[in-house]
């Protein structure tokens, strides 16, 4: 099955992470297929950007978000 998940980048205590669209057995900041987006929990407010297009063609084809990816896909008005 096929993820939209966080990869964790960034320094120790001052986390960045990417949105990528992986594998589910992929290991979290391991390969992926895709990078569709950045959220950064750090900033006041914290600060995101996706591909919203991209987001969409892998939802339709039947990619699933986790809760974390999920929240940003309805702040970014992707899905309902």
């Amino acid at each position: 099955m096929v993820k939209i998940r966080l990869k964790r980048m960034g320094q120790k205590k001052a986390p960045f992470y990417r949105i990528v669209v992986a594998d589910a057995r992929s290991p979290r900041d391991g390969r992926f297929i895709e990078e569709i987006g950045y959220y950064d929990p750090t900033k006041d407010p914290s600060v995101y950007n996706l591909n919203e297009e991209a987001a969409k063609k892998w939802l339709m084809n039947g990619a699933q978000p986790t809760a974390e990816v999920a929240k940003l896909l309805k702040i970014a008005g992707v899905t309902k």
